[in-house]
Order: C-alpha cells, then sequence, then structure tokens
C-alpha cells in the first residue's frame, strides 16, 4: 500500500505511476475520487477545527453568564448544535479516510525509474547463459516423454482432482523431492538462507499483507467454511508475514529465508494459454527465497537474490535467459521484476520459472513490517524482496526435454545424481 502523504503531497507520481503501468485509463478515475476525497477531508477538518474553537468559547461563556444571572438556554441550545456538527463533520473526516484508504489498497505499486515503461512488448532481455538445443522438433514434448517413461500420470491426475493437477510416479516422484533437497542445501549451506517449514492455510490479513487480496480473489483457493482463510498460491505470503506487526531492530537485517511448499492457484485468467502438460498447472512445488532490507540496500538485496536463482539453473545446466520486466509487465505489489526462463525444446518456447522482485515498503506497509535504524529513532517501513528459487513443474518440463536421449530415456544433471540416486530417468 502507499504512503497516505504520497497521495496528499505527490499526486503527479501516481498519476505517472499507473501511466507507466498502461493503468491509467482503469486507475486514472480512482485518482481523481481521491483528491475529491482529500479536498473533503481537508475541508471537514478545517470546519471540525473552526466549530471546536466556537464550541470551546459557548462552554466557557455559559457559567460566566450564568454567574451575572442571565438566561443560558440558548447557549446551551447552541452548544449542543455545535457539538452535533461536530459529530458530523468527524464522521465525514472518517469517512473520506476510509475512502481514500480503500483507495489506496486497488492501486498497484509503483515501478522504480529504471523498469522501462510500457507493456510485455517492452520487457528487457539483459542476458543468456547457455545454448538451447537445436533439435527441438525430433523431440518428444515433456508430456510424451513422461509418460513414457512412467514418470508422469496426467490422466490420472485429472481424474482424482480435474485439469491442471498432475501425479508424479517413480522417478518422477524421487525428481520432485530431489530438486527440493537440492535447493534448499544449496540455498542454506551456500547462501546463508534460515529454512522455514511454513503452513499451506493462511488468514486473510496474511494475503492482504502481500498484496494477493483483494485485487486477486478469483485466483485464490478459499475454504468453503471459513472464508477468511485461504491455500497459499505461493509461501512468500506465509513467510513475508512471518514479522508482520513487529518492529525489528537494524541489526536484524538482511533477513534471508527460504521454504518449499506446494502452492495452489486457480489460474482464472488463464483462458487461451498453453496449458498442455506441465506449463500451467493449479497445483506445483517450489522453493520460495524471501528477504527483508533497509531501504538503502535493497537494490543490492535484489542483485543478490537473483544470483541465488541463477545458480539452481547454473547447476541444472538448463539454458536461461534474464528479463527486466517492464512497467505493464510488472506485478501488482512489485516496483521492480526480473524474470528467469528456461528454453523448453520441443514446443520452442522460453518458460517463465522465477520471478525476482523488490516492493520497496509497498508489501510491509500493508503488514505493517517496521524496523529501528537506531536506538530511540522512530521506526520505519523495511523493503521486502521474494524470487523462486525454483517453481519445479516447468524446471521438470525442461529437464525432460533438455536432456532427453535418442534411447528415449532422459539423463539428469550431475547435480542431482546424488538426490535421485541414479544418472537417467
Amino acid at each position: 500500500m502507499h504512503d497516505i502523504r504520497l497521495l496528499r503531497d505527490h499526486l503527479d507520481r501516481l498519476r505517472d505511476g499507473m501511466r507507466r503501468r498502461n493503468k491509467y485509463d482503469e486507475l486514472g478515475p480512482l485518482l481523481d475520487r481521491a483528491e475529491t476525497l482529500e479536498r473533503d477531508r481537508r475541508s471537514a477538518i478545517a470546519l471540525l477545527e473552526a466549530k471546536q474553537v466556537l464550541r470551546k468559547q459557548v462552554a466557557q461563556e455559559v457559567p460566566q453568564r450564568r454567574k451575572l444571572g442571565e438566561d443560558v438556554g440558548n447557549l446551551i441550545t447552541q452548544g449542543r448544535q455545535i457539538a452535533a456538527e461536530i459529530e458530523w463533520l468527524e464522521q465525514a473526516k472518517s469517512d473520506a479516510e476510509s475512502a481514500v484508504e480503500k483507495i489506496l489498497i486497488e492501486l498497484p505499486n509503483l515501478t522504480l525509474d529504471e523498469v522501462p515503461e510500457g507493456g510485455e512488448e517492452e520487457n528487457r532481455v539483459l542476458r543468456s547463459w547457455g545454448t538451447p538445443r537445436a533439435d527441438g522438433a525430433t523431440l518428444k514434448p515433456h508430456w510424451e516423454i513422461g509418460a513414457s517413461l512412467g514418470v508422469l500420470d496426467l490422466e490420472r491426475g485429472a481424474k482424482i482432482s480435474g485439469s491442471g493437477f498432475i501425479v508424479y510416479r517413480g522417478g518422477g516422484a524421487r525428481l520432485v523431492r530431489a530438486l527440493m533437497n537440492m535447493m534448499l542445501d544449496i540455498h542454506t549451506n551456500e547462501h546463508g538462507y534460515e529454512e522455514l517449514w511454513v503452513p499451506l492455510v493462511v488468514n486473510r490479513a496474511s494475503m492482504h499483507g502481500t498484496g494477493q487480496l483483494p485485487k486477486f480473489a478469483d485466483d485464490m483457493y478459499g475454504l468453503a467454511n471459513d472464508e477468511d482463510m485461504f491455500l497459499i498460491p505461493t509461501s512468500e505470503v506465509p513467510v513475508t508475514n512471518l514479522y508482520r506487526d513487529e518492529i525489528l531492530d537494524v541489526s536484524q537485517l538482511p533477513k534471508a529465508f527460504c521454504a518449499f511448499s506446494a502452492c495452489f492457484r486457480r489460474e482464472a485468467g488463464s483462458a487461451g494459454k498453453d496449458t498442455r502438460g506441465l506449463l500451467r498447472v493449479h497445483e506445483f512445488d517450489k522453493v520460495e527465497l524471501v528477504r527483508y532490507a533497509t531501504p538503502e540496500t535493497s537494490h543490492d538485496e535484489l542483485e543478490k537474490l537473483l544470483g541465488h536463482a541463477e545458480v539452481i539453473l547454473q547447476r541444472l545446466g538448463l539454458p536461461y535467459r534474464v528479463v527486466l520486466l517492464a512497467a505493464g509487465d510488472t506485478g501488482f505489489s512489485s516496483a521492480k521484476t526480473y524474470d528467469l526462463e528456461v528454453f523448453a525444446p520441443s514446443v520452442g518456447k522460453w518458460l517463465e520459472v522465477s520471478s525476482c522482485s523488490v516492493f520497496t515498503d509497498f508489501q510491509a506497509r500493508r503488514a505493517n513490517i517496521r524496523y529501528r535504524p537506531s536506538a530511540g529513532e522512530k521506526p520505519r517501513f523495511l523493503h521486502t524482496l521474494n524470487g523462486s528459487a525454483l517453481a519445479f513443474s516447468r524446471i521438470i518440463a525442461c529437464l525432460l526435454e533438455h536432456y532427453q536421449q535418442p534411447d528415449g530415456s532422459v539423463a539428469l544433471p550431475e547435480a542431482l545424481h546424488r538426490y535421485v540416486g541414479r544418472a537417467t530417468l
């Protein structure tokens, strides 16, 4: 959520931020409404202050006139009228503030200056690593090779749960477990993350804190018997909210957490998108990285987090590229996002397997996560960051295609051998 002072003193920055995201036609009227509400609030405050002064004067005058033996009935009536007007003005002020807060909750974060303006077409490929296979047309797509090897069972996944749910079998199930252990070992042992095991169900306050609610309610799985509880779309939600409504000391920063979890998404807006095999599913596994930082260090922390995600792709030997997202393609809560995309040979596509983002103080304001810069100093909102390192389903799809062998087997990268217990599927 934005600082209310941004609306009151720098409305032009908000307008420009929505324009950079290609959202001004949609959100400009909200900003106009907020500007009107803010004028109403200020008018109410000015009138309220004047009425409070008048009420005090009347209250002082009543006993003075009584001492002189004068009739104070009219003054008492006037005092009651003023009190009623004050009550009305206080309510009008409160209503305007509540309405403005609701508008602020609907506004996405402002992207950083280095983020390109515009939509997806303005995304910038910054660098690439590895060489994609050139024989993709001769390879079986991952859903076919996975079925032939007995590691994917899409039909039974659909039967027991529905389209977009996957059963991994035998070596496939072992591969999932191997990816979890490999990623967590690297992030904890080499990159210094504290490992967490978090709930798969969170409350509404947690979903609000990271920005999933209220904007993206249609993409979430809620519990039918409790409208305030949700299956997590990513472990970003419980991990980021770990210190909600708390104040940390600056000596505790930066903080770095990693967590494995299943993730649940309805993908309500995915109609028409490629949903074959593992490309777009409703339940998937992921290792998530979350960092807390001071505003002065969050830029460097994003580069560090991105590098940690890249290490996993390099250990897996998968060709990838780093893409800086344009403002219009940047997520609601993010101020800057890098996507990591891996090439899937048989479908000839770059698939996003990670988004690494800095949220500035946007999430911290919503979740009220602060730090104290020094003893006796006023607490400040910290900056939050997160990134997938990595999401499993598309990684598995790319492994099945990139390492496909002429005999129909799939070789495994050396980094997975000791975790899977063998070199091929």
